[in-house]
């Protein structure tokens, strides 16, 4: 229940203005319970006529929509984090259904999942990262390969092989510059 909802149906139950249902509400930290105890104390609605509390229908109403509030809260967060999990499980599927790639020569060296490749990039990425550019200049060429690859996905494909353009180039121009001293 909103804060608008509650002023409402404090409003309703208590007879009082809706500024005078949103001053308690603020001044109770938006509990009902709370905002009519001091609606009752400043004399804006009249209290029991007994010197005792009772549990009449009305009390309750109001203690229960607070409670069931606070289990709607818990009820949408684990609806929440399982269609998180369930997203994450796509993902994990999806990085298993499709590769990365390592190939020499147009031979194809190792095809690892590329769940795989993530794992080790986010736990080890200062040992594979540097492999993956020292192996540019082995003239080795990556790229990603299965059955969800797309049209952005190729283009992914493309910067990779033009970062082993760019290391041939790098490669051949420091031979070059070798051969000429």
């Amino acid at each position: 229940m909103d804060n608008f909802e509650k002023v409402e149906k404090l409003k309703e139950k208590a007879n009082v203005s809706y500024e005078e249902a949103k001053q308690a509400l603020e001044n109770s930290n938006w509990d009902i319970l709370d905002a009519m105890i001091y609606l009752e104390q400043n004399g804006k609605v009249k209290g029991p006529e007994q010197t005792s509390y009772s549990t009449q229908n009305e009390h309750r109403a109001v203690s229960v929509e607070v409670v069931q509030e606070g289990a709607e809260n818990r009820a949408s967060f684990g609806d929440l984090m399982r269609r998180f999990g369930k997203w994450c499980m796509r993902w994990i599927e999806k990085g298993n259904r499709n590769s990365f790639c390592v190939e020499k020569e147009n031979k194809e060296v190792f095809r690892v999942p590329v769940t795989l490749l993530v794992v080790l990039l986010f736990f080890a990425f200062w040992v594979v990262l540097p492999l993956m550019i020292v192996g540019l200049f082995f003239n080795m060429h990556y790229h990603f390969a299965g059955p969800d690859i797309r049209s952005v996905d190729i283009d992914i494909n493309k910067a990779m092989d033009g970062a082993a353009s760019a290391a041939e180039n790098i490669k051949s121009e420091f031979t070059n510059a070798v051969n000429k001293e």
